[in-house]
């Protein structure tokens, strides 16, 4: 006996189980494009952590060569958390119209 099952038999028996039910592959719906939601938002927190972290580098390094320390990593860090908003934003943003284009293409069949 073998330790892997066949795919082709597995497919075989999908789509003859599927025919017998009558109904089609039920669709995700906690999903936008193929992600789930848990995966929209881990994007979304990378996104701003990411913003975060580089104006805290840049600011940190920028205060090393000049010899001031506190003053461009806060100003940085600040600008890179904004920026870091600004693309989460623009990414709901763009979720949110891909999600409704999906909805109106849905009615209207």
């Amino acid at each position: 006996m073998a330790s892997e099952p066949d795919p082709d038999r597995l497919r075989a028996l999908e789509a003859r189980l599927q025919k017998v039910r009558g109904q089609p592959e039920p669709a995700r719906t906690n999903t936008v494009k193929g992600f789930s939601q848990g995966e929209v938002a881990w994007r979304m927190v990378i996104e701003l952590v990411t913003g975060m972290l580089l104006g805290m580098a840049i600011g940190y390094g920028l205060d090393v060569l000049a010899g001031t320390l506190p003053i461009f990593l806060i100003i940085f860090s600040l600008m890179g958390f904004a920026a870091g908003v600004k693309t989460m934003l623009g990414t709901a943003r763009e979720l949110g119209q891909k999600a409704a284009e999906t909805a109106a293409k849905g009615e209207g069949n």
